[in-house]
């Protein structure tokens, strides 16, 4: 219950995010935003505030090698490290021999991805994605909606989603990520350049105690 929109134009990611906190019939408003930016990445949840929170405040990802395609590195390390830390803080459920954990958007080196809840990366050929139970409702107002630039069009499909998904909610939350600034915070990434070591001083000579007179 909630609405996550992406859309990649000149090599930056922006996103857009409601503020819906729904259980059964009941819906809030929630402070705790659905969108963040950790390291090189620029995420936005779906499915659980707590699988957000986890990986805003404990994904920890190494950084991705210069001849490492970045489709690979996704796949390889950075689905890797999300699904190993919603398994060990308790999120992810097994369901008939299946792993689940949630869906959300990623902004990367000025792409857009989606993780689905069995830990598949997709990539779309249109330039905007949309996860959450408003999502159809978003990704209609995007395609009919390309002559805006980028935050009035989010934030329009944010509104038409809201007006019809009784699941999506302002206050809206916009977030942007260029190509440039993910790749200067996935150098941030890498471990410092290891120091030669010091040599030692040598000890102190002991003094030469004087022949007997």
């Amino acid at each position: 219950m909630t609405c996550v929109v992406g859309l990649v134009e000149k090599d930056t990611v922006h996103m857009g995010v409601d503020a819906a906190a729904v259980q059964g019939w009941t819906r809030r408003t929630s402070k705790s935003t659905k969108v963040f930016k950790r390291g090189p990445f620029l995420i936005g949840f779906t499915t659980s505030f707590r699988m957000g929170q986890l990986l805003e405040h404990h994904l920890t990802v190494p950084p991705k090698k210069d001849d490492e395609d970045d489709v690979a590195y996704l796949v390889t390390t950075f689905v890797e490290r999300v699904r190993t830390l919603l398994k060990d803080k308790g999120f992810t459920k097994i369901e008939q021999n299946n792993e689940k954990g949630g869906q959300f958007l990623v902004g990367y080196r000025g792409r857009l991805y989606t993780v689905e809840s069995d830990f598949q990366l997709n990539e779309t050929h249109e330039p905007y994605q949309a996860v959450g139970s408003g999502a159809d409702f978003a990704l209609g107002a995007m395609m009919a909606l390309d002559a805006l630039p980028p935050a009035k069009r989010l934030k329009r499909a944010l509104q038409v989603a809201a007006h019809f998904n009784m699941g999506v909610a302002p206050p809206f939350t916009f977030m942007s990520m260029s190509a440039a600034e993910s790749k200067k915070a996935n150098a941030a990434l890498a471990p410092p350049p290891a120091q030669p070591a010091k040599a030692s001083p040598a000890p102190p000579k002991a003094p030469v105690a004087a022949p007997p007179g």
